[in-house]
């Protein structure tokens, strides 16, 4: 009965909240994330984008001007991964906070001599469970303009992996989905990245994944969604899991306009230090 009422109450708000057809327009035209969606599949996600910007606040921060394009635009990409789960997917947090840049964080760690390190570090996203998402404003426009650069799809794959407790790679899977099956499959992979990182060796995927298994999550779903050739290429186990999460197939999709047709990719420069896992390798 709760259920209904909500997709009651949503069908009303949608009526008086949908984004305009020609902003619409305009927005899926400059994503090329979104192509092979086929026309049912780009209303349901018009809905899905509308739907969200009614019940999420964009809160600027640093001097920020919310602009008429900025909702659509951080909207469709963030619906993105749930075309076919739902906006309830989404449930618990409210806001999303906007700077016009990179914005400083605070971290404490702790190193492997137990000592305790405070460190100011300018990040591009971050998702707070049970609290909301930061994003860059400056990223979300670049990332329009390279292809496999998504911190938009990065911090929700976070809120997804948040909805069972702390990011740690593994989200609710659905019934049909075996969780033995998805930890043997992901932590072969990571373990593998991990390994590269270890040893120096230039990688396909961002080194910044080898930092966790909850990060190792949100940037193959980056991947998964901008450059699903790579993830198939490389993680092909990873990849339909992805598939049966997301419930998408962005390759095939992909392939169906002569896009993403090959495995071509280049390889991520290494960071300066190694990144900390959560695995042995």
């Amino acid at each position: 009965m709760l259920g209904f009422f909500r997709n009651w109450r949503r069908r009303w708000r949608l009526q008086r909240a949908r984004i305009p057809d020609h902003p619409w327009r305009t927005t899926i035209t400059n994503l090329p994330v979104l192509a092979g969606l086929n026309p049912a599949e780009l209303e349901r996600l018009h809905d899905l984008a509308s739907l969200f910007l009614r019940e999420k606040a964009l809160d600027p921060a640093g001097g920020l001007e919310l602009t008429p394009e900025m909702g659509p635009l951080i909207a469709a990409q963030a619906c993105l991964p749930i075309l076919n789960l739902g906006l309830d997917y989404y449930h618990g947090w409210r806001s999303i906070i906007l700077y016009p840049d990179a914005f400083l964080v605070h971290h404490e760690y702790t190193d492997p001599f137990g000592l305790v390190h405070s460190i100011h570090r300018p990040v591009h996203g971050e998702a707070w469970e049970r609290g909301p998402v930061i994003l860059s404003w400056a990223d979300i426009k670049e990332a329009t303009d390279q292809p496999a650069l998504n911190v938009i799809i990065h911090e929700m794959a976070h809120k997804l992996d948040m909805l069972n407790g702390a990011a740690n790679g593994l989200p609710p899977l659905h019934q049909s989905m075996s969780v033995p099956d998805w930890s043997r499959i992901f932590n072969a992979a990571y373990r593998q990245l991990c390994r590269e990182v270890d040893h120096g060796r230039p990688t396909a995927l961002d080194p910044y994944a080898a930092e966790s298994p909850g990060e190792f999550f949100a940037l193959i779903s980056e991947a998964f969604f901008e450059t699903p050739a790579l993830v198939s290429h490389l993680y092909p186990d990873v990849y339909q899991q992805l598939q049966a999460f997301y419930r998408q197939d962005p390759l095939t999709r992909r392939l169906a306009v002569g896009g993403d047709s090959s495995a071509s990719f280049e390889l991520a420069p290494l960071p300066v230090h190694p990144p900390t896992k959560l695995f042995d390798a």
